[in-house]
């Protein structure tokens, strides 16, 4: 008996033996691997002809700068097959029989030396990836007095016009020194407006407000948004500096259209109303294409009829030649406003041999219900058989100027 337990006492002992120096063995093993596995490189790797490389580097670089100084390099790293890291240890160069399409080829080297065996392949220029230049920024028209940036929106469920003012650009004010600010009006009510914020010393003021005019969507077509644009001086006294004016009718105004929009500021006219208003409006003559055109853009001061409540003002424009009618046409008809804007154009086949026996006739009217059609005020221009004084200067400036629209503004008559 204790024979047999000492023997199985010996075979437990050496099978535990065993597996200590089993565990042992594989531990330093493992150890082995781990340590030329990750054997560091103390010095950078060399490649194959390196100073004949860096040479064309420095002679590359320099012709280069004065070529593609503005350039970026882009470069392939090297493609190192997986059994040249085994054996690479120290001051060992890297073998050569890499793929044919990796040949270096001959041009700058990349600047990051960690990186052995790179090549610049080619460069990128940045200018290629800008994005477009917005040209409303830079391009100003000769005798500009500033620019003016919005944008709107309108919510049909709250009936709600959403006007963000933006930036005013290159404004020109009467001192050195400009503190703008901007009224805003939705005609035909003159008597309210909307005021931005005052901003101090700048010519191009940023403004990034908000504002809300309350309008119904059967009206909102009807309505024109005005941006009155001034400069605050010292004394607290202000002064225009231009004005914009933006007519809805034209614009498809949605919820998930907000439009973002530039104008010009425009001069006010600041002489007083003529006693039956004035009317502005644009000539172009196409001798090409024999073709007339009207831009009927905006009247003031006119003298509504009290007696009835008024229902529309507009403009009749209409052709003659010999005094004879050859053809007339409309403007949409605007609610009872002495100051409607239009902006609408027109074109009429006039023939260049007809320019000098053809005149133009403007009629602003007012529609009354249940009343005829009542006459505000009428303008003619025309060569020198039909008129004179600033209406024939229109229409000589119109055919000296040939399909370039030349702006006026007239004074209205009541004579028929």
């Amino acid at each position: 008996t204790e024979q047999a337990v000492a023997v199985a006492g010996g075979i437990i002992g050496g099978i535990l033996l065993f597996v200590l120096l089993g565990i042992t063995a594989y531990l330093l093993w493992k150890k082995l691997c781990h340590l030329f596995s990750y054997e560091k490189l103390i010095n950078p790797v060399k490649t194959t002809n390196a100073n004949a490389i860096f040479q064309d580097q420095a002679n590359s670089e320099i012709q280069q700068k004065s070529t593609r100084s503005r350039s970026v390099p882009f470069i392939i790293p090297p493609k190192l097959h997986g059994r040249d890291w085994i054996h690479l240890t120290n001051e060992e160069q890297v073998q050569e029989d890499r793929d044919p399409f990796m040949t270096p080829q001959s041009g700058p080297r990349s600047s990051f030396h960690s990186l052995a065996g790179a090549y610049v392949v080619g460069t990128i220029n940045p200018d290629l990836y800008k994005f477009p230049e917005d040209k409303s920024e830079t391009d100003f028209p000769d005798g500009s007095i500033g620019r003016l940036w919005f944008s709107i929106e309108y919510e049909q469920e709250s009936e709600r016009l959403l006007v963000s003012l933006i930036k005013v650009r290159k404004l020109q004010p009467p001192a050195d020194s400009c503190s703008p600010f901007v009224k805003i009006y939705l005609l035909p009510d003159e008597r309210s407006y909307l005021q931005s914020k005052t901003k101090r010393k700048t010519l191009n003021p940023q403004f990034d407000e908000n504002f809300v005019f309350q309008v119904s969507s059967k009206m909102l077509l009807q309505r024109t948004l005005k941006f009155l644009v001034y400069h605050v001086d010292k004394q607290k006294k202000h002064h225009l500096l231009g004005q914009v004016i933006f007519p809805l009718k034209n614009e498809a105004l949605t919820e998930d259209n907000k439009l973002v929009i530039w104008r010009d500021l425009e001069k006010e006219n600041l002489e007083p109303p003529s006693e039956h208003g004035d009317i502005q409006f644009s000539l172009s003559y196409n001798d090409y294409l024999g073709r007339l055109t009207v831009v009927v853009l905006r009247a003031r001061g006119l003298k509504l009829q009290e007696e009835s409540p008024a229902v529309g003002v507009y403009v009749k424009v209409s052709v003659m030649n010999h005094n004879k009618f050859i053809k007339s046409k409309k403007t949409a008809a605007l609610l009872g406003t002495p100051n409607p804007v239009y902006n609408e154009t027109f074109s009429f086949k006039v023939d260049q041999t007809e320019l000098d026996t053809a005149s133009l006739s403007l009629s602003v009217l007012q529609s009354n219900k249940g009343e005829k059609t009542l006459l505000l005020g009428r303008v003619v221009v025309g060569p020198f058989m039909y008129t004179r004084g600033k209406e024939l200067e229109h229409w000589n400036e119109m055919i000296s100027k040939p399909k370039e629209l030349v702006k006026r503004w007239h004074a209205l008559c009541h004579s028929t």
